[in-house]
């Protein structure tokens, strides 16, 4: 089955420098969008733009001007925005000992004031042109409890909700709004601990009914469905991307033979 196309529209996509932004850009490309890299890191979405149909534009979503920086350079490419993915953010932290009052700043500040200063921008420009949708990058932390993840899973949880009252105020403007919430996910950022941390394979893979940590592509292809056509009657829902870790509180030991 080919998935839907995403041929004409625009697709603004923040912390697309590398990881899971970076796939989700390429993902979106790759269906035929054209997409506006944001990072504040020029490196990593200069070099995603050189391969054609993409915008690279530095930028730091703390920043408040940053929408009228977007508008500014939709307007000189005779496009405006049809699909926003607000990936960028911060993670790890502390529990709540551990987490100062700038801390906690620091999370909402980028982890959800970013994500609704540029969404409540969004859906100004899509109401009058008929609809849209954003796609944001949750976390099942934001869901689940977890340790050591006080600020994190706050401003993720923020998210969550933030998801669910827009896409109830805005789905009569025919625009959607879903989220992803990845589990562990192998990324440049993640890899190392991964690799280290005996506790972190034991509970998050091993203790997931897939057995198996994701890639950034596997967290792409959902946001790229939930951003299409394909997901035209979806809105509201946040779509766990995390192989079953928050469903599987007791995995089984082994695959269960198959019947002879």
């Amino acid at each position: 089955m080919s998935y839907a196309r995403l041929d004409g529209r625009t697709a603004i996509v923040s912390g697309a420098g590398q990881g899971i932004g970076l796939a989700i850009a390429g993902a979106l490309r790759e269906a035929g969008a054209h997409v506006v890299a944001l990072d504040r890191e020029a490196e990593g979405i200069d070099a995603f733009a050189a391969g054609g149909n993409a915008t690279a534009l530095t930028g730091d979503i703390t920043d408040a001007t940053l929408p009228e920086r977007i508008a500014a350079r939709l307007g000189a490419l005779g496009r405006d925005v049809d699909i926003l993915c607000n990936n960028a953010g911060v993670a790890r932290g502390s529990h709540a000992l551990g987490t100062s009052d700038e801390d906690l700043a620091r999370f909402l500040d980028i982890n959800v004031m970013g994500h609704f200063r540029l969404s409540r921008w969004a859906v100004a420009r899509m109401m009058p042109r008929g609809g849209g949708a954003i796609v944001n990058t949750a976390s099942i932390f934001g869901m689940i409890g977890a340790q050591n993840s006080c600020g994190y899973s706050i401003s993720k949880s923020a998210v969550v909700g933030m998801t669910r009252q827009m896409a109830t105020d805005f789905g009569p403007n025919g625009i959607r709004v879903n989220a992803v919430a990845p589990g562990l996910i192998e990324t440049p950022l993640t890899a190392e601990r991964i690799r280290s941390e005996a506790w972190r394979r034991q509970v998050m893979i091993d203790g997931a009914p897939l057995r198996r940590v994701g890639s950034a592509q596997e967290v792409a292809k959902a946001v790229r469905f939930l951003a299409s056509d394909e997901a035209s009657f979806i809105t509201g829902e946040i779509l766990a991307v995390d192989g079953g870790w928050a469903v599987g509180r007791f995995p089984r030991e082994s695959a269960i033979d198959a019947p002879v």
